[in-house]
């Protein structure tokens, strides 16, 4: 399944969206337009369905103020709505909707104002009921955190709840130990611990991913060969990565994962992501610390991993990069543009603006008929503002 559509209300720098999605989709906009944001919104549909739900979700995110939109004024309530289709053509299987809010006295608790689950177009779920409206408490949970309760569309939950987001740190893979993770957010989006993803992967399966990485190390990385996972006895069966680094010597010297350069490392986390599961996956500015030439074979790289997979997968990414968005298979409905105004983000496909559609259509690239659009106010001023 995918996310065929996002409907939002007062979240973070969204006062209100509706947006169509695709399998791919690339978010572009100018600094601080909310491509962070927006991601966040599948990360917390995943943390309301894990251990904690919608209390921790809501409290790592430093409490429901810092999530409402700062345009939202009559109505504060903070609405998500998600379409759930195989395709982006076809109709919803699944359709949820909900609203939470922040009691004013009391507990000032974050409650449900209402939560919806449609199965095709039949409502099966539709709260506050009558038990919520005799027990309060109730409404601190959603249905999705339930399992009692979300027997009947226990496929949303599950779909939610495997959903992965990487932007990996290269430091935070290399020194884990110098970065203890928060004990309030048990997500490892940054990589710290993505060595030990690899060691619990079944060894098949591990190999087979790293021997498909290591082909395209060997182009984008020559020098680098033979990519293999162990683990280190001496160091209590710490996992390591390890490649042969070839050089001017006659014997070729062993390089870990400490040694190798950010680009690499943040390279092998991309791939091994797309080969990761058939689950919706987050990226956020994969083209960092790569060669431009790198980049601009990443969306013909994604498609060939991704047409290989049984099952539709969709990936999301966030990017200022020209070179990645010069690739002229990306179609004008898998680019969402965010452009920030007084009353907050806008969010609009590109496929909705006359002006690049006529770009497109004379063979322009994507890079070349949006990102002009994105480009920060009197940003040529940078210099003359010192």
């Amino acid at each position: 399944m995918i996310i065929s559509r996002l409907k939002l209300k007062n979240w973070r720098n969204f006062r209100e969206v509706d947006v169509q999605l695709s399998d791919r989709v690339f978010l572009v906009g100018p600094n601080a337009s909310g491509k962070s944001n927006f991601l966040d919104v599948f990360r917390f549909l995943r943390d309301i369905t894990k251990p904690g739900g919608l209390e921790n979700a809501v409290k790592i995110r430093g409490g429901i103020s810092k999530i409402r939109c700062l345009s939202a004024r009559q109505n504060p309530d903070v609405e998500i709505e998600i379409h759930l289709s195989n395709s982006p053509d076809e109709k919803p299987l699944w359709i949820y909707e909900i609203g939470i809010y922040q009691e004013q006295r009391g507990f000032r608790r974050t409650l449900i104002r209402h939560e919806k689950v449609y199965n095709g177009s039949e409502l099966i779920l539709d709260r506050p009921d009558k038990n919520d409206k005799k027990d309060t408490w109730r409404l601190t949970q959603t249905s999705l955190e339930q399992i009692n309760a979300n027997e009947k569309f226990r496929d949303i939950a599950r779909f939610l709840e495997s959903i992965l987001y990487l932007h990996l740190i290269p430091q935070l893979l290399r020194h884990p130990g110098d970065f203890p993770p928060s004990a309030k957010n048990l997500e490892d989006p940054f990589g710290r611990n993505f060595l030990e993803r690899l060691a619990k992967t079944p060894e098949k399966t591990r190999s087979s991913r790293l021997k498909r990485i290591e082909k395209v190390l060997s182009t984008a990385v020559p020098q680098l060969k033979q990519l293999t996972f162990l683990s280190d006895d001496e160091e209590g069966g710490v996992p390591h990565l390890e490649a042969i680094h070839e050089h001017w010597r006659p014997m070729a010297g062993k390089q870990r994962e400490d040694q190798f350069s950010d680009g690499t490392l943040r390279l092998i986390g991309l791939l091994w992501s797309l080969l990761e599961g058939e689950s919706l996956l987050l990226l956020e500015e994969p083209e960092l610390s790569l060669h431009a030439a790198i980049v601009k074979q990443i969306p013909p790289l994604m498609h060939s991993i991704l047409s290989k997979s049984k099952k539709t997968r969709q990936v999301m990414i966030s990017t200022h990069s020209a070179d990645l968005l010069s690739d002229r298979s990306i179609g004008a409905e898998e680019v969402v543009i965010l452009l920030p105004e007084q009353e907050g983000t806008t969010v609009q496909l590109a496929s909705s603006v006359r002006d690049i559609h006529s770009f497109l259509e004379n063979g322009f690239s994507v890079a070349e008929a949006v990102l002009p659009r994105t480009k920060p106010k009197n940003s040529e001023q940078l210099l003359l503002s010192l």
